[in-house]
């Protein structure tokens, strides 16, 4: 009973602690819903700076889509990196498009965009897989197959449980 009490009160405290990035977060989702996103930016810009995979990713898409901000490929690609980089599967579907478009790159990359997708759909994201469908579409057997091994290398560091 006493560890039942010990770890309630670790319960109670994380979410004390998580509840305020929470709700800027949705405060920030809500700003970018009205169309307010620099100062969308804003509320994001702490939690981001902070590791924040949501955040990071949001500021990502704000940069993809110049919401806010000045549209640019290399910083929205380095935002997606580092929420994907945390297991984000919404991030990883944003890196895995642009390997596969090349946008913002030195050019496209088919096996790491299919190893980006197959990360995202273990993590969740529901439209990974028809990512996946279209851009193994555009795949030599031998880029499958090295992909495959990256996703292993990086699916037990990321995903060890699934």
């Amino acid at each position: 009973m006493r560890n039942l009490a010990k770890h309630a009160a670790s319960l109670a405290l994380c979410l004390a602690v998580a509840s305020p990035a929470v709700a800027e977060l949705e405060h920030a989702r809500d700003l970018m819903e009205e169309g307010r996103f620099v100062e969308a930016r804003e509320e994001l810009w702490l939690a981001a700076r902070s590791g924040n995979a949501e955040a990071e990713e949001l500021i990502g898409v704000m940069y993809a889509m110049g919401l806010g901000v000045p549209r640019d490929d290399q910083r929205a690609f380095d935002w997606y990196l580092r929420a994907a980089m945390k297991g984000h599967p919404g991030a990883q579907s944003g890196v895995g498009w642009y390997y596969e478009i090349g946008r913002g790159l030195p050019a496209p990359d088919l096996t790491r965009a299919y190893m980006w997708y197959t990360l995202s759909a273990i993590g969740g994201d529901p439209d990974a897989a028809m990512s996946l469908e279209e851009v193994v579409k555009k795949m030599t057997r031998e880029e499958i197959e090295k992909a495959l091994i990256l996703v292993e290398d990086y699916r037990v560091w990321m995903y060890p449980f699934r």
